[in-house]
């Protein structure tokens, strides 16, 4: 099953979140596993030739409601890559040296250079939904972002930089059983907070700012993709499934060497027998 095609939201496109499945898988969670364990071994073959290239960059954004699993997908499907070619950005509130800046200018700060994988939990995008929901900004200052969000990914991918956003699709119903899985782990305690169940309240109104983000922002350049989330073995193996087919099409080389290889030998062979 090619995921990129299947879950990708087609340019122009009007999305109705109601009509995609959140329920989705087309895998059974044995194979699924080991499907993924390749989709990582891979992965760590296809981060080493970014990295070796340093030619570009790969910027992955995750967006969600609450326990939608983008840090699931941090820890399980980007695990496998080499942490010192890898970068993860939170987008919580801003702080007062960020509101004195225009919004994209944190997200511009964490872009990844080149040879870096950069992973933005929740990300820009917060300022069509956060923002649009709370009414924390007029509709008329909120609404020009659409537009200013695909200049400034278009700017990026012309100057190297790959962009995959991935919104993570569950439904209301198992939202509500995540939260009482964190309610009854005292491991997990520390992620609870009161606006889990307020936001709930606003559950509509940020579906509506969803299929909003992802009609007017998937671009060629910067496509969102649609994962269904609720099987969390599924949402793994599908955004590592199109990371591996997306990498790939970007056909990376090794770069030739910087120096004498038949010298190098040389002198390898003579420390043998040196020994």
């Amino acid at each position: 099953m090619n995921y990129s095609r299947q879950f990708l939201i087609k340019p122009g496109s009007k999305v109705r979140l109601r009509d995609i499945d959140p329920d989705f898988k087309d895998k059974n969670k044995k194979v699924a596993l080991k499907l993924i364990e390749l989709n990582n071994l891979r992965l760590r073959e296809l981060q080493e030739l970014l990295y070796a290239e340093h030619k570009r960059s790969l910027l992955l954004c995750l967006q969600a409601m609450d326990t939608g699993g983008k840090d699931g997908i941090i820890r399980h499907a980007l695990g496998a890559m080499n942490p010192q070619g890898c970068r993860v950005a939170s987008f919580r509130k801003p702080t007062s040296l960020e509101r004195d800046h225009d919004f994209l200018w944190r997200a511009h700060r964490d872009v990844p250079a080149k040879s870096e994988v950069g992973i933005f939990n929740r990300s820009y995008y917060e300022d069509v939904l956060v923002v649009r929901v709370h009414e924390l900004a007029p509709k008329a200052a909120w609404s020009k972002h659409y537009d200013q969000i695909n200049d400034f990914e278009q700017s990026l991918s012309e100057n190297g930089t790959h962009i995959l956003k991935f919104f993570l699709h569950i439904s209301k119903d198992e939202q509500l059983k995540r939260f009482k899985e964190r309610l009854d782990d005292p491991s997990k305690h520390w992620k609870i907070s009161e606006s889990d169940y307020t936001e709930r309240k606003r559950w509509d109104e940020y579906m509506t700012a969803f299929e909003d983000m992802l009609s007017r922002c998937s671009t060629k350049h910067a496509p969102w993709f649609v994962i269904p989330a609720n099987h969390k073995w599924f949402r793994d193996l599908a955004v590592s499934q199109i990371m591996v087919e997306y990498l790939e099409g970007m056909h990376m080389k090794s770069p030739p060497p910087s120096v004498d290889i038949n010298k190098i030998r040389k002198q390898y062979h003579q420390a043998k027998k040196d020994q």
